[in-house]
C-alpha cells in the first residue's frame, strides 16, 4: 500500500483563501484560531451503566414445563 504524501492545493472552506495541505480543510490560521476559540480541555465521561427495561414477558411455550 502506497502512503500519499503530497500536498493538496485548494481553497479553505471557512475563509476561502488559497490553501495547501495534506488533507481538505480548514486552513492553518483557520484551524488555529477554531482551537483557541472553541477548543477546551479533554475531561473523562463518566456514562451510567445501561441497564435493560425488563418489560419483556418470556415466551409462553418456552416456560411451559
Amino acid at each position: 500500500m502506497e502512503l500519499v504524501t503530497d500536498a493538496l492545493s485548494f481553497t479553505c472552506p471557512r475563509c476561502h483563501e488559497a490553501a495547501t495541505a495534506r488533507f481538505y480543510g480548514p486552513c492553518d490560521t483557520c484551524r488555529t484560531y477554531l482551537r483557541t476559540t472553541l477548543g477546551g480541555e479533554a475531561r473523562e465521561v463518566v456514562a451510567a451503566e445501561y441497564v435493560p427495561k425488563m418489560n419483556v414477558v418470556p415466551n409462553a411455550v418456552a416456560s411451559k414445563e
